[in-house]
């Protein structure tokens, strides 16, 4: 099973990053051979819809289950669509998670985790 974790550093001992969307890396990780690479999220700059571009990068890199802090709502459609699997950690360190990933000790996300952000859809407060 390939796992996406995200994270603050490239890094198999950094830090889970909590924001699923804005993160700035997602370590990929093989499950089975503990095999890892960690990749920039394109979405962590986004204006609006971090959540679900970051999503789509995911899926296109064949990823079946991601652990993060929070999923808002666009991210937790896109995932859902794309049949990943969400799991929520809360802190720690990306083999930490991982561990408690196996050993079945996080909770499956069974709806969004965390608030809407760009409810405009990205184009200012007051602006339209």
């Amino acid at each position: 099973m390939k796992v996406a974790i995200s994270a603050v550093q490239p890094q198999f001992e950094a830090e889970l990053e909590r924001r699923f969307g804005r993160c700035a890396y997602f370590v990929l990780v093989d499950a089975e051979t503990r095999e890892w690479e960690a990749i920039p999220n394109p979405a962590v700059e986004a204006r609006g819809g971090a959540g679900t571009q970051a999503a789509q990068f995911l899926a296109d890199q064949g990823v079946q289950a991601v652990i993060s802090g929070d999923f808002g709502p666009n991210a937790y459609a896109a995932l859902e669509t794309a049949d990943i699997h969400m799991y929520t950690a809360r802190g720690g360190k990306i083999s930490e998670a991982l561990d408690a990933l196996l050993a079945e000790h996080l909770e499956r996300v069974t709806s969004a985790t965390g608030p809407r952000r760009h409810q405009d859809g990205g184009r200012g407060f007051g602006r339209g």
